[in-house]
């Protein structure tokens, strides 16, 4: 089977999701489009240079909705030949397209894909789309349907994380991200965000808060006990499916959850054929791929199953892996993969994550898999595992190589 190659990896800096964001009046469209321009230009692609752009965006609808993937073809510099395909799976969308493009080239099916995503939080309201999963009452009710944050604080409760250690992870990543930054890490990577007169809007995560301290975290309140126990009373259902339990404990809040921020991010994937081609030097090779669902309602465990899946496809072992990118889209999920794999917190997040900077939905797969091959390449190490959870009870993961 054919080898598929990372050539290039970038993304935009995180705004945040709000009206105030610096990224608020910029379109989904645009916002693909930058780094789509981008990978065309730091790559000099010309013509029908990749075989289709596969994007991965959550809430698909307004300006996200249709086929998001061709309009940002079309408002790019890329050749109209190219064509374009929109993909959702939830919080794994943008790694979830670069998996696909992977393996399309892996398959034989052309030599080169651009694949990533974008969600624009701020204009595009998570959950404005509806979800049947969670409204329909023949699925949510046989399901045990509970929002995501109830999800995180059953994982707390099940496997024995406090508050403090939510906090301190929480701490942790603010600290990484911040020295990631000062260090210039993400220089490579990063394509700034400029207005129609080429002025720079964003250059910088400006979610970052690099004076979160445990004091000012332990002062805030439980995001979800007040839906968990009161109105709509949303632990009651969880523990309908694990009577086990006998009351959720309500850690996370808004320092220890993943931000709600505006981003895009593409990869740019090949066979060894396009490299020659275009006078490309191979990064990393996408090694092996994986998807799993699990239990739908505590929904966010999928990091481990798809982690033990990949590896023994892989036919690894963990201590293989030399670096992890393990999706912050709460703190117990990070805490349930240490805890799962015993895996030292040094290899894990070692720039910090979506708690720091915040989590773009249908971005972050692919500047997961972007961040892991650029701080491979500062260590000079080899391998690495990028994972993440997934709404409704699925994980994803990508094994990637360098050469």
């Amino acid at each position: 089977m054919t080898e598929a190659y990372i050539y290039d990896a970038v993304r935009t800096p995180r705004g945040k999701g709000r009206p105030d964001g610096s990224l608020h009046e910029v379109t989904s469209v645009r916002m693909s489009s930058t780094i789509l321009n981008a990978l065309k230009e730091r790559n000099g692609l010309e013509g029908h240079a990749v075989e289709d752009v596969i994007w991965g965006n959550v809430t698909q609808v307004m300006e996200q909705g249709a086929c998001l993937a061709r309009t940002a073809v079309l408002a790019s510099d890329l050749d109209e030949s190219i064509p374009g395909l929109s993909i959702n799976r939830f919080c794994a969308s943008g790694m979830e397209a670069v998996n696909l493009a992977a393996n399309q080239v892996k398959g034989g099916a052309g030599m080169a894909y651009i694949a990533g995503g974008v969600e624009m939080m701020s204009r595009v309201p998570m959950g404005s789309d509806g979800a049947a999963v969670a409204v329909d009452p023949s699925v949510a009710m046989e399901r045990y349907f509970v929002p995501q944050g109830i999800s995180a604080d059953i994982i707390a409760t099940e496997y024995g994380f406090s508050r403090d250690q939510a906090d301190a992870l929480a701490v942790e990543s603010q600290k990484r991200a911040k020295a990631a930054w000062d260090d210039n890490r993400f220089a490579k990577s990063i394509v700034p965000v400029r207005d129609v007169n080429g002025l720079t809007i964003l250059d910088y995560d400006e979610f970052i808060r690099p004076g979160t301290d445990m004091q000012g975290l332990g002062a805030l309140k439980a995001s979800f006990k007040d839906m968990g126990e009161v109105m709509p009373g949303f632990d009651k259902v969880a523990m309908l499916k694990y009577p086990h339990l006998e009351r959720i404990n309500h850690i996370h809040h808004a320092g220890n959850s993943s931000g709600i921020v505006d981003g895009s991010a593409g990869v740019l994937i090949g066979n060894a054929e396009f490299g020659k081609a275009y006078g490309l030097k191979p990064r990393a090779r996408i090694r092996q791929t994986c998807k799993i669902g699990t239990e739908p309602t505590i929904m966010l465990t999928g990091p481990v199953p798809a982690t033990q899946k990949i590896l023994k496809d892989a036919g690894m072992q963990i201590g293989d892996i030399d670096l992890f990118e393990v999706n912050e889209a709460f703190a117990s999920v990070v805490l349930r993969f240490q805890q799962a794999f015993d895996v030292d917190m040094d290899k894990i997040n070692v720039n910090g994550g979506s708690i720091a900077m915040g989590h773009p939905l249908g971005a972050t797969g692919a500047i997961i898999i972007g961040t892991l091959l650029d701080e491979l390449e500062r260590q000079d190490k080899e391998v690495g595992l990028a994972t993440l959870c997934i709404a409704s009870g699925m994980g994803a993961a990508t094994i990637i190589e360098r050469v």
